[in-house]
């Protein structure tokens, strides 16, 4: 009776069952391109394992931001490159890209568009949760109407404190559609 022993695994099939029990698909996915370019002498060992590693933070970073986006209810993205100042001239595109920079939310300062219907309040309000996401901070969109209505079904339930604390948790909270809704 012979007994047959399974072969040595090579390095790369130890890394690939490395990869993937620490999941990291992106750089398993990249492995074989990089090492093809390392055997080439296209990259140096540490250049390897600095794109592996890239990719695998852009993948999660990726994942991260969708993810924020996605529970911040920012369902549509908008950019600042994204708007047209032609169409609204009067608006300050530095004071505009300054708020970009989200020094405010830092600071615990409120910023209020205010204007008539159809002058990029909203896209600015959106561009600012999208910035304020990919910075990692936390974000939450809501309208006036929803966060009233919310409050007042959370009030009817006996949990307003909790809704309360709900909308307080988010670094950034934005209220749109402020003029739609009579405050009284």
């Amino acid at each position: 009776m012979s007994a047959t022993l399974d072969p040595i695994p090579s390095m790369i099939d130890r890394i690939r069952h490395d990869l993937v029990g620490l999941k990291m698909p992106r750089a398993l996915d990249a492995l074989d391109h990089v090492v093809r370019r390392l055997e080439h002498g296209a990259l140096s060992a540490l250049e390897a394992i600095d794109i592996l590693l890239s990719e695998e933070l852009s993948l999660r970073e990726n994942r991260r931001i969708k993810t924020a986006l996605r529970m911040g209810r920012l369902a549509t993205i908008k950019t600042h490159a994204g708007f047209d100042f032609t169409f609204q001239p009067s608006l300050d595109r530095d004071r505009i890209f300054t708020l970009a920079q989200l020094g405010f939310v830092d600071r615990h300062e409120s910023v209020h568009f205010l204007g008539p219907p159809g002058t990029g309040k909203s896209h600015f309000a959106t561009t600012l949760g999208v910035e304020a996401v990919k910075a990692g901070k936390s974000v939450y969109f809501t309208t006036l109407a929803d966060l009233i209505g919310s409050l007042a079904r959370s009030e009817r339930e006996g949990r307003l404190q909790e809704r309360i604390r709900f909308f307080c948790r988010p670094i950034l909270l934005i209220v749109d559609e402020i003029g739609y809704l009579p405050v009284v």
